[in-house]
């Protein structure tokens, strides 16, 4: 039995459009962030770290969406969601490695700038530089996207779940996001999707308003 903790609208958006993909039966669990519910004893239970998402495999907890993703791709082959050819495979991870630890915090930096400065006086600098480097990032995603229908190429994969999540953060920072066409046209192709559209709608997500 699967089940998924997220937050609408959060980076958990991308491990719970990839679950949808499989088509596996799950149970959903949110985590209202806004609300705290990620430090009341009861989720601490389940992920220690305070932080979405998390998938509960039968008893087992998994966390990061990296690893989450990457364990759907490969528990569900025959949807494809991941690279057949093992090169491909690890640079498929790596790229999501790099939207977990590079275009993730350069997002919060903007976003939450309180927790990466406790002088108020630096905050408005750690902001600007991490809307900066954010819209540098949203760039990068947009040349990656550059002739091709799909962040790794040859088909659609996890990669692009979690590469959406940026899009819809984009917006929510009105940045101009019309401006990079190859991830909008790429946007539009997953909305697309069944799947994916589902769990935006469900979310109530930006990217489906």
């Amino acid at each position: 039995m699967l089940t998924l903790y997220f937050c609408p609208g959060a980076c958990s958006t991308a491990s719970h459009m990839a679950l949808e993909e499989t088509g596996a039966p799950y149970t959903e669990k949110p985590i209202m962030l806004p609300k705290g519910e990620q430090k009341t004893a009861e989720y601490l239970k389940i992920n220690p770290r305070g932080k979405v998402p998390a998938l509960d495999v039968d008893g087992k907890i998994l966390t990061e969406n990296t690893a989450i993703l990457t364990y759907l791709a490969t528990k569900f082959p025959g949807k494809k969601l991941m690279p057949a050819d093992p090169f491909e495979q690890a640079r498929c991870i790596s790229t999501m490695a790099w939207f977990s630890n590079i275009v993730h915090p350069s997002f919060s930096h903007y976003m939450r700038p309180e927790r990466f400065a406790t002088d108020a006086a630096a905050q408005p600098s750690v902001k600007e530089t991490g809307k900066n480097a954010f819209w540098t990032n949203l760039q990068e995603i947009d040349g990656l996207l550059a002739g091709k229908d799909w962040i790794m190429g040859g088909g659609f994969s996890v990669a692009d779940c979690y590469a959406l999540v940026f899009y819809g953060w984009g917006l929510r920072a009105e940045l101009p996001m019309k401006e990079l066409a190859n991830y909008t046209a790429f946007k539009e192709r997953m909305l697309k999707r069944p799947a994916v559209k589902k769990v935006l709608v469900s979310e109530d997500s930006v990217l489906v308003k």
